[in-house]
C-alpha cells in the first residue's frame, strides 16, 4: 500500500513555540551536507532547528500559483504560503490576478482595505503604492488587486500589462519584494495567460482525483510551452484513510502520473472552511493545524528551490481471528 510522509522529521519550533531558545552550539543541528554556494548546483534540504532558509534564486521571484481546474485550492494557497514566508522575514507582494471572481482579500481578512485596484493605477487615478494594501499582522505582505468586482478591464490589459506591473514592483527603490506570488484564474483563458506571462516560476496546485489531474497535465504542457520550466505541485486535500482504503490516489501515484517535483502535500482540514470564512489563513492559528504546518513546510521548500518525496511503505496486515484456520 503506498502512504506518504507528510512532514520532515525535524520541523521549525519557531512556529510552535515563540519561546523556543536556541541551543548553545548550533552545530551539532546542521546537515552534515551544507548547501553549496553555486545557484545550479542541486538543493537538497530539510527543515531544520536553529536556522533561516536560505534564499535561493535571483529576486525578486516571480511565481504564479495555478491549477486549471477550479476549487482545488489556489487562493487558499497563495494566502497561507505567502504570509509563511513573511513569517520566515521575506517580503512578498500577492497579486490577485483573478479579476471576474476576487476572493484572495476575503481569505487575507483585507476586503474592507481595497480601496485602489491595478484600474485606478493604469488610469492614472492613483500611485502604485496607494493600490497596495499592506496586512497589519505582517507589514512585510503587501496585496494587490487588479480590479474590483464587476468592473470592466481596459481593452488593452493584457500579459503586457501585467509584466509592466510587476517590473515597476521591481524597481521600487524601498520594500523591493523578495517574492511576488500571482493567483492565477481558473480555466486556460486569456485570464490564464495573461497571470503566467510575467512568471518565471510556477506551483501547480492539484487535487488526487482524475479530473483534477487531468487539467493540471494540460496547464503544465500550457506552462512549458511559455518557457516555464521550474513547476512543482502541490497534492492538496490528501487523505490518508481514503488512501489506505484505496478510494483514493496516494501522492506517489499523482507525482508518478505528472512528473513534476512534489512541493508539498496538503491534508484533508476542517479548518479551512472555517480560517477562510473568518479572513484568518491557517498559518497564523494557535496551535497549528497539521494543514497549516504543511502549508508552512511547502514555503520553506518555495524558498531554497527544494522538493520532497512521496514515501512507499508496506500495508498493515489484516488481523486474523481464530476461524481463519478453516479459511474463513
Amino acid at each position: 500500500m503506498l502512504s506518504l510522509q507528510l512532514f520532515p522529521s525535524n520541523p521549525n519550533p519557531t512556529f510552535l513555540n515563540p519561546s523556543f531558545k536556541p541551543l548553545s552550539n548550533p552545530q551539532t543541528l546542521k546537515s552534515p551536507n551544507p548547501y553549496p554556494k553555486s545557484r545550479h548546483a542541486p538543493i537538497s534540504s530539510v527543515l531544520q532547528w536553529n536556522r533561516k532558509p536560505e534564499l535561493a534564486g535571483e529576486t525578486p521571484r516571480v511565481v504564479v500559483i495555478t491549477s486549471g481546474k477550479g476549487g482545488v485550492g489556489k487562493t487558499t494557497t497563495t494566502a497561507n504560503v505567502g504570509l509563511s514566508l513573511a513569517r520566515l522575514g521575506f517580503f512578498v507582494v500577492a497579486i490577485d490576478a483573478d479579476v471576474g471572481l476576487r476572493n484572495l482579500d476575503l481569505l487575507l481578512g483585507l476586503e474592507n482595505r481595497v480601496n485602489y485596484t491595478v484600474v485606478e493605477v493604469l488610469n492614472g487615478d492613483c500611485r502604485l503604492d496607494q493600490a497596495l494594501v499592506r496586512d497589519k499582522r505582517w507589514s512585510n505582505f503587501e496585496l494587490l488587486c487588479i480590479s474590483k468586482p464587476r468592473s470592466k478591464l481596459p481593452i488593452g490589459f493584457g500579459g503586457k500589462a501585467l509584466v509592466w506591473l510587476v517590473d515597476a514592483l521591481k524597481a521600487r527603490e524601498e520594500r523591493s519584494p523578495d517574492f511576488i506570488l500571482i493567483d492565477c484564474p481558473a480555466g486556460i483563458d486569456a485570464g490564464f495567460i495573461t497571470a503566467i506571462t510575467p512568471a518565471n516560476e510556477a506551483v501547480l496546485v492539484t487535487t488526487p482525483d482524475i479530473t483534477s489531474l487531468r487539467d493540471a497535465d494540460r496547464v503544465t504542457g500550457l506552462l512549458e510551452c511559455d518557457g516555464i520550466r521550474d513547476i512543482k505541485m502541490i497534492v492538496n486535500r490528501v487523505r490518508t484513510d481514503m488512501i489506505k482504503g484505496e478510494d483514493m490516489m496516494s501522492v506517489l501515484d499523482v507525482q508518478e502520473m505528472l512528473g513534476l517535483p512534489l512541493l508539498g502535500v496538503i491534508p484533508e482540514d476542517s479548518e479551512v472552511i472555517r480560517s477562510t470564512n473568518r479572513g484568518y489563513p491557517l498559518v497564523l492559528n494557535k496551535p497549528p493545524t497539521l494543514a497549516g504546518l504543511a502549508f508552512e513546510q511547502a514555503a520553506w521548500r518555495l524558498v531554497e528551490q527544494d522538493s520532497m518525496k512521496a514515501v512507499m511503505v508496506e500495508e498493515e496486515p489484516k488481523k486474523r481471528g481464530f476461524f481463519s484456520f478453516f479459511g474463513v
